[in-house]
This record gives structure tokens, C-alpha cells and sequence, in this order.
């Protein structure tokens, strides 16, 4: 049966000033999400104000703040490496975390015990003898002994080793696996290549750069080789994928930053080169003043350089592609220059100096304690220290 069609039913519309509601309901929703977030964009500008106020200002003193001591010996020396530091004399390397306890220890019996660090891996060796240790952070990876004397190593994150040994003069360079196992070996003599001076490797094994260093006449001369050991020079004599000379000029120092460029030092000029396969030269940068020490990360290359006519020192710091980011004088005279992240450390017994890479003096004073190694820690403002037989943590004060 057919339903009847009520004819008095119909849809209303809702009244204005219902539309009215809605639409002030809506303005007071939208103005109270505009006045929470001015407050949240008010809260977080005057937090990073602060927090760059504190950073860009300038410390004239120190605080501890903690202390982690432990009896040990006055000839340890120290190295940051990953979450801890290692502490090597000539009995053994220790690892320690960042309360100054021991997580694991390895003896053994160094003359002149030298380390190299990378990101994953380092290794110890006995500079002048025959034995090299390679590392993790979870312990020893392996041993490697030589034939001949270590004169110089490098490692990879995977922990190959190249070491340049001692053979009157023809000395040898070789690469080993963790384990001990020999990769490659290169012969170097006066006549032919020149004597190896420095080495590095890139991070992937992939590619060692050599420095050789050879007279011409009476003037010394310098080389730079890179040998590629994978497909891309397994088509070249020795794996030599590049080769280039310098007259007149010692490079005695070599380093990778970074995954694709390199670095050699010279009396005071320096050169990068680039690539990850057949590096070749990206920029030359004349310094005109005698090179003190380098120092160096993945983003940075640091010089601190002798002033030429007046006392005092340079420190200079140049981006990955030779451009000058500062240079700032510097009155003391420090032994130890490192970069973490953007700020150089500088310190010598309980002399400190920081200097940011935006060029900002922000401490300069006594740390209260000779330093052996120093970093910093978490925190603003707050340091790593480690003494003879203490890791202290240190804040900067006004």
C-alpha cells in the first residue's frame, strides 16, 4: 500500500544567529590556537637566546662538576674513541667509559706504543718494533705481527692497517686485514718512488694515499700517490691511480676528511684533493707562514702558524673546500690542539684555550688540573678532562 505524503512537513532552516554561534565558536577555537602558539614561538625564541647567549660567550674560569678517579700510572697516555677514551702505556691498551671505569683491558708489552683512531675501529702499535694491535670498541680484533720495524700506520673503519716498516733504504708498505693476513705489499726505494713519509686510508679501505719524499739535485722533493684496491685500480701498475710531484716543498702529513676528500700538508701550504676512486687535485692554498701543528675533522681543516714579524701564533680554520672560515691570534703556546664539532681545544698542562668556528674566543684560563686529553661532554658549556689519575667534568664559568 502506498505510504501518504504528509504536505505540512518540511526541512527549516537553522536561524541566523545559530550560524552566528557557530562561526563565534570557530573565532574564539582559531584565537586561542593563534595566542598558544605565540606563546610556544615566544617560549622557544627566548630558550634558543639563551642557550646562544650562553654558547657565544666568552669563560674566564672553570668549575668541576664530578670527578671519577682512579690509581694509576704517571706514563698513560689518552685517546676519545666512540661512547669511552682509551688508555695506553707500554703494558696495554684500556678502554674506559665516561666514569673512568674500566670496561675492558688488554696487556701487553709496547717500547713506544703509538695509536691511530677511526670512527669504528683503532689500532696500537709499537713504533720501532714489530706488533700491532687492532680494536673495537667491544676489545681486541686482532693482532698483527711485522717482519721488519713500524715506522708509521693508518686504519680503516673495518680495521685494515697500512704500516709503513723500516728496511734501511727500501723501506716496505703493507696493508693487513685485522687478523694479520697481508693484502698488499708495496716496495718503495730512493731511486724509484722516494721514502714513504706519511700515509692515510680512506674510511672504506678503499684507497691509500702516500706521501714519498725523494731529492732532485739538492732541493727535496715531494710525491704524492694514491693507490686504489679496488676494481678501479685493479687495471693500473701497483694500483696507482694518481701521482703527483711538488717542487721544493716537504709534504710530510696526509689525511682523509670526510668520504671523498684529502688532504696533504706541505712547509706552509697545503692541498686537497678530491674523489673516491682517482682523487685528483681540488684546490692549492698557500698559508705564508711556518705550519706549528695541523689538526683536522670532517668538516675543518685547523693550522696554527708562527707569526712572522710580531710574537704570538695564528690559528686558522679552513672548510672542506679550502675556503677560509677564521682567523683569530693566539698568545699562548699549547701542545695539544684538537676540534670537536665546531670548537677548537687547545690546552697545555692546565693552560686552556677554546676558540668556535664562528670565530668566538670562549674561554680562555686555567683549568685547575694538567690536562692529557680533553673533549667535550654533554651539556652546554661542559667538558671532558682527564689527568694523570682523574676524569673530571668541568663547566665554564664567568
Amino acid at each position: 500500500m502506498a505510504q501518504k505524503k504528509t504536505p505540512y512537513l518540511k526541512l527549516v532552516k537553522p536561524p541566523d544567529d545559530l550560524k552566528e554561534v557557530r562561526k563565534a565558536g570557530r573565532r574564539l577555537r582559531r584565537e586561542k590556537a593563534e595566542r598558544v602558539l605565540v606563546v610556544i614561538v615566544l617560549l622557544a625564541l627566548a630558550v634558543c637566546g639563551t642557550w646562544l647567549l650562553m654558547k657565544n660567550q666568552t669563560y674566564g674560569t672553570v668549575r668541576k662538576a664530578s670527578g671519577y678517579t682512579n690509581d694509576i700510572s704517571d706514563t698513560n697516555s689518552y685517546a676519545k674513541f666512540a661512547d669511552g677514551i682509551v688508555r695506553y702505556n707500554r703494558d696495554g691498551v684500556v678502554f674506559l667509559n665516561r666514569r673512568n671505569e674500566e670496561q675492558w683491558i688488554q696487556p701487553s708489552q709496547f717500547q713506544n706504543p703509538v695509536i691511530e683512531v677511526n670512527d669504528e675501529t683503532f689500532a696500537v702499535a709499537d713504533r720501532g718494533g714489530n706488533s700491532i694491535l687492532v680494536f673495537t670498541e667491544d676489545g681486541l680484533k686482532g693482532e698483527i705481527e711485522t717482519t721488519l720495524p713500524i715506522e708509521r700506520i693508518a686504519i680503516s673503519s673495518q680495521g685494515i692497517v697500512s704500516a709503513i716498516l723500516q728496511n734501511e733504504n727500501s723501506p716496505e708498505i703493507i696493508s693487513y686485514d685485522a687478523t694479520g693476513n697481508i693484502l698488499v705489499e708495496q716496495q718503495a726505494s730512493m731511486g724509484n718512488t722516494g721514502y714513504p713519509v706519511g700515509l692515510a686510508m680512506s674510511d672504506d679501505g678503499n684507497i691509500l694515499a702516500v706521501s714519498y719524499l725523494y731529492t732532485k739535485g739538492t732541493t727535496v722533493q715531494s710525491r704524492l700517490v694514491y693507490y686504489n684496491f679496488g676494481e678501479t685500480g685493479q687495471a693500473k701498475a701497483d694500483n696507482r691511480v694518481t701521482s703527483d710531484e711538488y717542487e721544493d716543498s716537504v709534504m710530510a702529513e696526509i689525511f682523509f676528511i670526510g668520504d671523498d676528500r684529502s688532504v696533504a700538508v706541505g712547509d706552509d701550504s697545503f692541498v686537497i684533493y678530491k674523489g673516491s676512486e682517482a682523487p685528483v687535485k681540488e684546490t692549492e692554498v698557500t698559508l705564508n707562514q711556518e705550519i706549528k701543528s695541523v689538526f683536522h675533522s670532517d668538516r675543518y681543516i685547523g693550522f696554527i702558524l708562527l707569526n712572522k714579524e710580531k710574537s704570538g701564533y695564528e690559528m686558522r680554520l679552513y672548510n672542506r673546500s679550502g675556503k677560509l672560515v677564521i682567523s683569530r691570534e693566539i698568545t699562548g703556546d699549547y701542545s695539544n690542539v684538537r676540534i670537536d664539532g665546531d670548537e677548537v681545544i687547545m690546552f697545555d698542562g692546565s693552560s686552556c684555550c677554546i676558540i668556535t668556528a664562528t670565530g668566538i674566543r670562549k674561554f680562555q684560563g686555567d683549568l685547575k688540573v694538567d690536562a692529557l686529553e680533553m673533549f667535550r661532554a654533554p651539556g652546554l658549556n661542559r667538558y671532558y678532562v682527564m689527568s694523570v689519575n682523574e676524569l673530571r667534568v668541568i663547566y665554564l664559568t664567568k
